[in-house]
């Protein structure tokens, strides 16, 4: 193992820091080259870098036109959302601004497609419906339930009959919610400054609330007359079908599946949607259409589970343990991304193809056309819903005795200050973040805008880290994340690992690789630490870092600003390398602790944190994968 501080090697400024400062990219520190130009989607010319930039964004984002975030009490619009992700403020339901610290590079608003537009329209009296008064009275929490349970009524009411027809069903209502979002992305896309993408989500479910969401985003401006709902089907094989033949008229899109851990197991079975067995065609079409998976959002993290990864001691992070929209409990097994790359392991070894061969992002699925993705500025997210701390469990109730504090039992409380995602292109535009998305060189963060840059290789040199030309020296010898690494004879990999933090947020703890693999017809994984912050070296007998020593003050959420590291990085060689064994490696890096959004509550209301909540968290990056192929 080699390991250099980025205090020696003053070339990997240019892996990223333009971003934080606004300076222009450099392929070096003693250079500045000219910038070659691509043509932009208008008549400006965009600045390109072929060794490509990191830029943030969230791709999943409700706005009033979703019939969830209506009744949530949730007005605001498409153009909101778009100009909160540009660092505006916009007002909440319940009246306060929400704002960020920083702005995004790029947004999709994805409300979701059935009954898109409806509640708004019955709210204004165009549309006279049984459900009118209910949803009218939806700006008050009380109100907002009823509206629900009304909500509810209904869709028990269709189930009951099925073929006696939905009436919030109208697709003319539809269509025309979905030219107003088509018409704000188009207004707020502003090549080589903001990226403004078409979507919305296709909302389909297992017969007891088992989550099937995915968010479809789109390419560029060619897209369908109507989105594809559940209304249309339940089974996201058919959305692929529609996908593929869109594809084949000019309109590309991608489907991202989110919230996982709310699946009960459904998202990554083994079996098709019939319960059939899967095969190569199957594995193809999925990874067609759905390149990427969201592995962390505001309903918690999809990454691993305690009980998946117990030698993992940082599996337990912002964990959801039910269903959406339900308090059952959602079984870990088959919810999980790192299993998915395990199964998908297994079944490539067994059977020759790979159904779960995906990359990584964030996002926020935010209710609010704001995600919240800041633990000390947080403002969960339904709406009027959840946005008093008692709601949300972290303050005890109201006439709750001051002896004996009681909390409410709200899911919420699982809920976390999460996601974005974020990708390595070579300009701020559709075409170029798309492309990053298809060769899934994307990775996610749970909310700081933590950069990470991962690749594989044989021939890196050891003393790479300190070369001014180290990223074209990395691409042209070997394969960013989310790519595949074939085997070279019997020679290990080498692979080049690099973080830096957020400067709004707190300095890193340490960098990690994850390592997937079967043996004897079992998946293995592995997490070791690659990196330490304060120049330790992880421990030779347990592959840790040694304490930094960070801490947190509970009373007033100080931290230790003097301990850790900006940026991390190392040139990693796995030791028990098989080079006859498929595998995959991802990075996961780990901030100092800080403390959490519900600990932020406790202290402004004058209250101890919540005691069966988590007081601190370390927030963190993960990269998308490199598959070793032998």
């Amino acid at each position: 193992m080699h390991i250099r501080t980025l205090a020696m090697a003053l070339a990997f400024l240019l892996w990223g820091c333009g971003q934080e400062t606004g300076e222009t990219p450099q392929t070096s520190a003693a250079a500045e080259p000219e910038m070659p130009v691509a043509e932009a989607d208008d008549t400006e010319a965009v600045p390109v870098n072929q060794l490509r930039d990191a830029y943030f964004g969230d791709v999943h984002v409700h706005t009033i036109l979703s019939f969830d975030a209506f009744l949530m009490g949730t007005r605001r619009t498409p153009d909101d959302a778009y100009t909160f992700a540009k660092g505006g403020a916009i007002e909440h339901a319940s009246g306060f601004m929400m704002q960020m610290k920083k702005p995004l590079d790029f947004l999709a608003v994805s409300d979701h497609g059935f009954y898109l537009g409806m509640m708004r329209e019955i709210a204004a009296g165009r549309i006279q419906h049984e459900l009118a008064d209910a949803v009218r009275g939806s700006t008050t929490v009380d109100g907002s339930r009823k509206a629900f349970a009304a909500a509810i009524a209904h869709l028990q009411k269709v189930a009951a009959n099925p073929d006696g027809g939905d009436d919030l069903d109208n697709r003319e209502v539809a269509r025309s919610a979905w030219q107003e979002i088509i018409e704000a992305a188009e207004r707020n896309n502003d090549p080589g400054r903001f990226t403004a993408f078409i979507g919305y989500e296709y909302t389909s479910s297992g017969p007891a609330f088992e989550n099937l969401h995915r968010n479809v985003i789109f390419r560029g401006s060619d897209v369908p007359r109507q989105p594809f709902v559940r209304l249309d089907s339940l089974n996201p094989e058919d959305l692929w079908d529609w996908m593929d033949n869109n594809r084949a008229n000019g309109m590309d899109a991608i489907a991202i599946p989110h919230n996982s851990n709310g699946s009960d197991g459904w998202m990554f079975q083994t079996t098709n949607f019939a319960g059939e067995p899967m095969d190569a065609a199957y594995a193809e079409q999925r990874m067609r259409n759905e390149p990427l998976v969201e592995n962390t959002q505001v309903k918690g993290t999809s990454d691993t589970h305690p009980l998946l990864s117990p030698n993992d001691e940082w599996a337990d992070f912002e964990i959801m343990p039910y269903r959406i929209a339900s308090n059952l409990k959602s079984r870990p097994h088959g919810s999980y991304v790192r299993e998915a790359y395990l199964n998908g392991l297994k079944m490539e070894a067994e059977s020759g193809f790979n159904p779960y061969r995906f990359g990584v992002i964030g996002s926020s699925d935010t209710h609010n056309a704001a995600g919240s993705f800041e633990e000390d500025n947080y403002w969960s997210k339904t709406g009027i819903t959840d946005i008093e701390p008692y709601l949300r469990g972290s303050v005890p109730l109201p006439d709750s005795p001051p002896d004996d504090p009681q909390y409410a039992e709200s899911t919420a409380r699982f809920w976390g200050a999460s996601g974005l995602a974020g990708v390595w292109a070579e300009s701020n535009t559709r075409d170029a973040i798309f492309e990053a998305f298809r060769r899934k060189e994307t990775f996610s963060t749970s909310g700081p805008h933590i950069r990470v840059r991962f690749f594989a290789g044989y021939d890196y040199d050891p003393a790479i880290l300190s070369r001014n030309d180290i990223l074209e020296q990395a691409y042209a010898g070997g394969v960013p994340m989310g790519g595949d690494l074939l085997a070279d004879g019997d020679r290990a990999p080498r692979f080049i690992i690099w973080a830096a933090r957020d400067a709004d947020s707190v300095p890193l703890q340490r960098l990690q690789i994850v390592k997937g693999w079967i043996e004897n017809g079992e998946p293995r994984e592995t997490v070791v630490d690659v990196a330490c912050s304060g120049g330790m070296s992880p421990s030779p007998m347990d592959h840790r870092c040694p304490d930094n020593g960070a801490t947190v003050d509970l009373s007033t959420c100080a931290v230790s600003e003097d301990v850790g590291a900006s940026q991390l990085a190392v040139v990693w060689t796995d030791p028990a390398f098989d080079p006859g064994q498929r595998a995959f490696y991802y990075v996961r890096v780990l901030e100092n602790p800080k403390c959490r959004w519900s600990t932020w509550d406790a202290i402004r209301a004058g209250t101890p944190p919540n005691p069966e909540l988590h007081a601190t968290l370390q927030d963190r990056a993960w990269s998308s994968p490199i598959w070793y192929k032998p």
